[in-house]
């Protein structure tokens, strides 16, 4: 204890004293120094953690995921495209419920821990429910949901957990708010990279299962990061009172949600993801259809998604470097307008537009996705920052996970809405005549949200603190070190 104490007094002193990279130089050095203070200032496991799940779990093996399940209901299940919509927003339930995950890690301990066993079981039913799909020669549709919504409740709860620290670190770090908010994106942008990089490869060669059988691995990496954690065991746990707490949890939530400072941009992020209806499975078949589509291969599909990763990595690196202070209104206004525009590329490729001015279909759809998710990046960072303010003090992870849930809810909404919209159009495996439609309608509505700007505060997200009444009487959270809940550096002094 002492030498590790020494270590990391003499990382603070190091920081402390560098004033960091200037120059040519930090196009090199940059990106490490901003590791390096974030290590010292948040706990090195902290930065292992969000690397662990965002990057490698989500961003990694998320991107695997995608791809593997797109190919494996349209080949192995052979479903419908407006059916797939379905069931891909059933099998993201979990991701909706999580404020029930983020209630279990803050109240209910196990074996005296808060997140370890939280961490490891979420990763066994991860290997498992992979497993299960891999290793089924013939396996019901029904049983292939059931374990892919199994699978992304163990995404959920480890997930949850890491939102936990990120929002406990973001009040008591508010200057590092859009720093660690970056962290996530930037990992999560550079795991999907190279998942969707590799990701038809590994299609072509071992088939949609052997996919999600390699999925094990990431998930097998979250219980990794629950042996290593350490965490301080909880003694004397009351268990009589859990109900109490829940109650008490819920009601907290319930008095902060009610505040205008809260509800009203929770309403704009649940109405601008709704109506941007999802209809990416109506896409997908097109891209994939060998007489009326461009019938990519299952490689170009994975680096055509790689260049969506690219660009919303280049997104988060725009809003880092440059757009980070600017007002949350102007950015949503503009974001939203581009994002509704953007769309107008889909449609020009399905009517073969492009190939008119001589753009050849894998130019035209690479271009367009990089540009699309660079601008969904953009429209989503600002708010993630504000989402991260608006936590009271006592139960940030589980109300972050909340709000994030707001935006699950909204993509369900949406991913539902466009499979009635593709079902309506009879968009099916083979007929694709009125997919231009679906797609001018789900432009126009994109825009929409622009009349309901006025629910968003004007200025910089990172300058947005909630005020609550009982921000004085609530107790310090508890040491753990995955989540950096030390006191800071001056405090220490």
């Amino acid at each position: 204890m002492v030498e590790e104490e020494n270590i990391e007094e003499a990382c603070r002193k190091a920081v402390e004293e560098d004033d960091g990279p200037k120059g040519v130089c930090y196009c090199f050095w940059g990106p490490i120094y901003w590791f390096k203070m974030l290590a010292v200032e948040m706990h090195w496991s902290f930065v292992f953690g969000v690397v662990s799940i965002y990057g490698i779990n989500q961003g990694l093996g998320g991107a695997l995921s995608r791809i593997g399940t797109e190919y494996y209901m349209k080949d192995v299940q052979r479903v419908q495209p407006s059916e797939a919509q379905v069931y891909s927003g059933i099998t993201s339930i979990p991701w909706i419920i999580k404020p029930i995950w983020g209630l279990l890690t803050d109240v209910v301990p196990i074996m005296g821990y808060r997140r370890r066993p939280y961490f490891i079981l979420s990763g066994m039913l991860g290997v498992v429910s992979m497993l299960f799909i891999s290793l089924h020669s013939k396996l019901q549709l029904v049983f292939a949901i059931m374990a892919l919504t199994v699978g992304n409740l163990a995404g959920a709860v480890a997930d949850v957990t890491v939102d936990a620290c990120v929002a406990q670190n973001s009040i008591s770090h508010p200057s590092r708010a859009a720093d660690m908010q970056s962290l996530c994106t930037l990992s999560y942008s550079f795991g999907g990279l190279l998942g969707f990089s590799i990701s038809g490869v590994f299609i072509h060669l071992i088939g949609p299962k052997g996919v999600f059988g390699l999925l094990t691995l990431p998930a097998a990496l979250i219980s990794l990061v629950g042996i290593l954690l350490s965490e301080p065991q909880v003694s004397n746990f009351a268990y009589n009172e859990v109900n109490q707490k829940f109650h008490d949890a819920a009601k907290s939530m319930w008095t902060t949600l009610k505040g205008p400072d809260v509800w009203r941009p929770c309403l704009y992020m649940y109405i601008s993801t709704t109506v941007s209806l999802n209809i990416n499975e109506g896409l997908f078949y097109w891209y994939t259809d060998s007489k009326e589509g461009p019938s990519f291969s299952k490689e170009a599909v994975g680096y055509i998604f790689s260049m969506g990763a690219i660009g919303s990595f280049l997104g988060a690196l725009l809003y880092q470097n440059v757009l980070k202070n600017r007002s949350l209104r102007d950015m949503l206004f503009w974001t939203q307008l581009l994002f509704g525009l953007a769309g107008m590329l889909d449609l020009m490729l399905v009517q073969r537009m492009n190939l008119r001015f001589g753009i050849p279909d894998y130019l035209f759809i690479v271009i367009g996705e990089a540009v699309s998710q660079m601008i969904y990046r953009l429209k989503w960072m600002p708010l993630l920052v504000l989402c991260s303010k608006l936590c009271p003090s006592g139960i940030e992870g589980t109300f972050f996970a909340l709000l994030m849930s707001i935006g699950n809810l909204g993509d369900l909404s949406s991913s539902w809405g466009g499979g009635l919209l593709l079902h309506v159009l009879n968009v099916t495996r083979i007929k694709f005549e009125d997919l231009w439609l679906a797609i001018l309608i789900r432009n126009i509505l994109r825009v929409s949200p622009l009349c309901l700007l006025f629910l968003v505060p004007r200025g910089d997200p990172n300058a947005f603190m909630l005020s609550t009444k009982d921000e004085a009487e609530t107790s310090e959270p508890d040491n753990i070190e995955l989540a950096s809940l030390i006191h800071s550096v001056d405090d220490k002094f």
